[in-house]
């Protein structure tokens, strides 16, 4: 310890367990190669601590053949000091010897006001620097320099962690305290390495290959899901604070899909952000690659987890000098968060509904589930109408009496148990408000009220027809033509010279309807058949008349399209329970 000059304080980024004394130390000894350099000392106190510190000795042996990239991407352990230099004693003191990064970690960067200017003005932004993410200039708006920022770290974050993958080893302990940011090589730092295990047990009697490949999968999987959270909190930093990160979290845990992550989190991200969340517009760029990439790290199957190589590779990552080929999957993402997104937007002009029509068309002839197996898995749930291509009518121009609001419209599939055939009850939920007549463009408060139908629905198998030459009793939608869907970018995803005569669908029958609805104000018969009639004349009838759907022509984990008797699609998406509530 006579080689140390230990500080009277430590900063406040350096983590520390409740089992660890952490210093400040400046190196005093000349004949080091340390000489005058700021290290960590880390007195381990307790077995389990001691054991960190051994194994982080271990990682370092194991790692030092490519110490490049040791010293580049993990937090360099110069050594470690005992009363008679035996790491192996347990019950003498043992202080790990490691590299100083700087006063913060990843999280204290992010909590600061001004985190943005300050972590570019560390990282010492140039053409040079942004070159590394496929960019080539600095500056710009919040939300582009953002973005580079977050393509700079997290790309640095997943080749250091992919190192370690390719040494035989997992992370295991990736959160943001545990991430620093060197001004010196402008590298990120995924931590000491103490807690760090092998793809291979050690144990002669449980290491067969299939064991030991099967333990490789699942430790890449675990590090790969905090690479996510990190991720996650980087880009919305609504998730720092810890009740909405438990309630993100608690989503995932439940099971529910992360492809449905942007539908939980949105109420949320707008709460506060009348003129655009930053984080929400980051995600939603590129055809919403951002939340595809999330989704993907966080995917609730280990198996489906992306890999650090494919991540590097993945558009949201990517900078716009970059050329890219991204995958089918991708730019079938990329097909349907664009069409939410139009959704989302007031649809006013007939090019916009036409353009909207088109990518829904092009959605079908893509499914990625076209067998009623998929079909049976997937519907279950609760999904939420977008978008309708039929008729829209609106209150606007009519000024009809009572003044009705359309809140969210919600269809709901749940398998019954005690049918042999595949046999679902289906329930239409159209929330509704009964706006005073004087204000209503300025003032929408009002009475609430839900009109509910159920009714029950057969699944079976079934074809679309596309071409013009089949009947026109067996067309649903109408013909395009295949130079329509087969041009351009397009004609990479389907891999089709021409389009197919007709398209599989699952057909879908109702049983009887059973109507009711429901109001917090008192209405007489008059006034109750006055609101259902105006429900009726806003809300696409086949969300009133479930009958009027005839098959299902799209699905996936997120959205799904079904086509009604007269040819409107109806366009909806997976809603899970919301964040704030």
């Amino acid at each position: 310890m006579g080689d140390f000059d230990v500080a009277d304080r430590v900063s406040v980024g350096l983590h520390g367990r409740s089992d660890e004394m952490i210093f400040e130390a400046t190196v005093r000894d000349p004949s080091s190669e340390l000489y005058g350099s700021t290290v960590v000392l880390r007195q381990l106190m307790s077995f389990q601590a001691k054991r960190r510190g051994r194994r982080a000795l271990e990682v370092l042996k194991k790692l030092a053949r490519r110490q490049m990239m040791y010293h580049s991407y993990a937090m360099q352990v110069h050594g470690y000091v005992t009363p008679g230099n035996d790491v192996e004693q347990d019950d003498g003191s043992f202080i790990l010897v490691h590299g100083y990064h700087g006063s913060y970690s990843l999280r204290h960067w992010l909590q600061l006001s001004d985190w943005l200017p300050t972590l570019e003005a560390t990282l010492a932004l140039d053409e040079e620097q942004v070159r590394r993410v496929g960019d080539d200039s600095v500056g710009g708006p919040a939300v582009t320099r953002q973005l580079r920022l977050i393509r700079i770290l997290m790309r640095d974050l997943l080749i250091g962690v992919n190192y370690l993958h390719s040494h035989g080893l997992a992370h295991t302990e990736l959160r943001l305290e545990n991430v620093h940011v060197s001004p010196i090589d402008k590298h990120v730092k995924v931590g000491i390495l103490g807690n760090a295990v092998d793809f291979h047990d050690n144990d002669p009697r449980n290491s067969t290959l299939a064991s030991n490949d099967e333990r490789r999968k699942m430790m890449i999987a675990f590090d790969m899901r905090c690479v996510g959270f990190i991720m996650a909190k980087m880009v919305l930093r609504e998730l720092m604070d810890s009740s909405t990160f438990l309630k993100f979290k608690s989503f995932l845990t439940k099971g529910d899909d992360p492809a449905c992550l942007r539908e939980f989190l949105l109420p949320i991200l707008c709460r506060n952000s009348p003129s655009g969340n930053i984080g929400l517009q980051m995600l939603d760029r590129q055809w919403g690659a951002g939340w595809n990439l999330l989704a993907l790290l966080l995917a609730t199957k280990p198996d489906k987890r992306i890999s650090c190589v494919d991540a590097l590779r993945h558009p949201f990552l990517c900078g716009p000098k970059w050329r890219i080929n991204p995958s089918v999957d991708v730019i079938r993402w990329g097909l349907g968060s664009t069409a939410v997104r139009m959704a989302e937007d007031y649809i006013y002009g007939q090019h916009q509904r036409r353009r909207l029509a088109y990518f829904v068309e092009l959605m079908e002839v893509l499914n990625p589930n076209p067998r009623t197996e998929n079909w049976l898995n997937i519907l279950p749930g609760h999904w939420r109408l977008l978008y309708c291509t039929g008729k829209h009518i609106g209150l606007t121009l009519r000024q009809p009496s009572p003044r009705i609001l359309i809140t969210d419209v919600f269809l709901t599939f749940a398998q019954t148990s005690d049918s042999i055939d595949p046999v679902f009850s289906l329930t239409s939920d159209i929330g509704f408000k009964i706006m005073a007549e004087s204000d209503w463009p300025h003032d929408k408060s009002g009475s609430e009220g839900t009109l509910s139908v159920t009714s029950s629905a057969r699944i079976a198998t079934g074809r679309i027809y596309i071409h013009e030459q089949d009947g026109d009793d067996s067309r649903v939608a109408s013909s395009r033509s295949s130079r329509r869907y087969l041009r351009g970018k397009w004609r990479k995803v389907s891999k089709m010279k021409e389009l197919p005569a007709s398209l599989p669908t699952v057909n879908i029958t109702m049983d009887e309807l059973d109507v009711s609805m429901s109001c917090s104000s008192t209405l007489n018969v008059s006034s109750a058949q006055k609101v259902l009639q105006e429900i009726r004349t806003q809300t696409p009838p086949e969300m009133f008349d479930l009958s009027k759907i005839v098959c299902g022509t799209y699905v996936d984990a997120r959205l799904m399209i079904l086509r009604g008797v007269n040819g409107s699609a109806l366009f909806f998406t997976r809603s899970n329970s919301r964040a704030d509530s």
